[in-house]
């Protein structure tokens, strides 16, 4: 097929009555051509579309450099508020020590005031337990001289054989016996 291929060629070749062409090189109008069409490409390429492209990546630093700001800000505002935060904590930590030693003091104090007081009213009561025990053994001592100066008397008047109705003879027999009773060693009592 390329024996019949070749003289077709040939003689295409040969009728155009041109010089031989280089296939490699191109016409001049093709280029002049080319050359205006890549310039009307280029122009408008650079009056429409590179602005755009600018302003979009313009539009996009801005937002990326706004943003980045925004957030150095707000990173800045949460460091700050977090410090402000760690601090009240810290104060409050410090505040509830303070009361808890402050409910420490108050009630070791109340402690000590209540024992103070019942400490006082023990006292007040053993005081007031030894007065009316005392009051007591002196009513019973008084009743005692009394019975003991009555007996005392009826049994001297029968030892004496006479009357001791005069209250004074009376008196100085019955505290003249006593005072012999608590004289005597406590061995001779019965």
């Amino acid at each position: 097929m390329q024996t019949l291929m070749l003289p077709l060629v040939l003689a295409a070749a040969g009728e155009e009555g041109h010089s031989t062409l280089n296939p490699l090189v191109p016409h001049p109008i093709e280029i002049i051509l080319s050359l205006v069409v890549f310039g009307l490409l280029y122009w408008l390429v650079k009056k429409y579309v590179v602005p755009s492209f600018e302003s979009t990546f313009a539009a996009r630093t801005e937002a990326i450099e706004g943003g980045l700001e925004s957030a150095e800000r707000k990173q800045a505002e949460a460091d700050a508020r977090l410090a402000e935060l760690e601090k009240q904590l810290a104060d409050a930590r410090h505040e509830a020590a303070r009361i808890r030693e402050d409910a420490r003091e108050q009630g070791a104090q109340i402690v000590a005031e209540m024992r103070e007081q019942a400490q006082a009213e023990s006292t007040r009561i053993v005081e007031h337990g030894k007065t009316q025990i005392e009051a007591e053994r002196q009513q019973a001592v008084t009743s005692l001289r009394a019975e003991v100066g009555a007996l005392a008397t009826g049994l001297a008047a029968r030892i004496v054989g006479e009357s001791l109705d005069d209250e004074a003879r009376q008196r100085r027999v019955v505290e003249r016996f006593l005072d012999d009773l608590e004289a005597a060693p406590s061995g001779d009592r019965r």
